[in-house]
């Protein structure tokens, strides 16, 4: 599963209902209840299955630097001799308005379950995913598990491996009625030296509808990790 390259620079599946839990202490401040409860798998799909555009901008820039994505469903597409699901996702990286970097991937996955199987990009990297665990249907706030392991190689043939990740998710509440669902991506484990992680969050509600994201990417430098953060706009 292909994820933002910050360093540098479902109702519609699952017809899935809010699902919604209340106990004496999730009351929000203004009355009303607190939804703990969230359809993550819809979630998850609805970020590789719904058209979006999206501008990420870095928080406490010195330079004003954005990351502009465009997400395209292709439909039902081949990978790996599977007949999958594709989504494409254009990216476009600009200091004070002059792109410094622009890439273009396709995502493969399947809609029930949601599983992926990797990604190819315009670089010629070629990846490979394996399912960890299926994500649950439905997680409550406070949740996270394994999701994938994914080999990236130079390209399609296969022959020299460049990367390992390992990718898991987690919930946690962001306002009474929403929560960050959140992709974590490990640091290179083919590398003895880290060349950092990233962080990935969308602001979810009860339908598991995008409203916004953010992202987070902690990366190594000679005075210890610097952490970069982008916000949706």
């Amino acid at each position: 599963m292909k994820t933002l390259k910050l360093c540098l620079g479902l109702s519609l599946i699952t017809g899935l209902s809010a699902c919604v839990s209340i106990t004496n202490n999730e009351v929000a401040l203004g009355g009303g209840p607190v939804i703990t409860e969230y359809p993550v798998e819809t979630a998850l799909l609805n970020i590789y299955t719904q058209p979006r555009t999206e501008t990420l901008t870095e928080v406490d820039s010195v330079q004003s630097r954005t990351v502009n994505t465009k997400v395209t469903p292709k439909g039902v597409i081949s990978f790996e001799g599977k007949r999958v699901q594709g989504a494409e996702f254009e990216s476009v990286t600009t200091v004070e308005g002059n792109v410094i970097s622009r890439s273009t991937s396709i995502n493969y996955f399947s809609l029930n379950p949601a599983r992926f199987y990797g990604y190819t990009d315009s670089s010629g990297e070629y990846s490979v995913a394996t399912q960890t665990a299926d994500i649950p249907k439905v997680a409550r706030v406070g949740d996270s598990g394994a999701l994938l392991t994914e080999n990236v190689y130079s390209d399609s043939s296969k022959r020299s491996q460049i990367s390992r990740y390992q990718q898991s998710w987690s919930l946690t509440q962001a306002s009474p009625a929403t929560a960050w669902f959140c992709i974590s991506t490990s640091q290179n484990l083919l590398s003895n030296v880290s060349d950092g992680s990233t962080v990935e969050c969308y602001n979810i509600n009860a339908k598991g509808d995008i409203l916004n994201s953010k992202a987070t990417a902690s990366i190594p430098t000679a005075n210890g990790i610097e952490t970069v953060t982008y916000t949706s706009r």
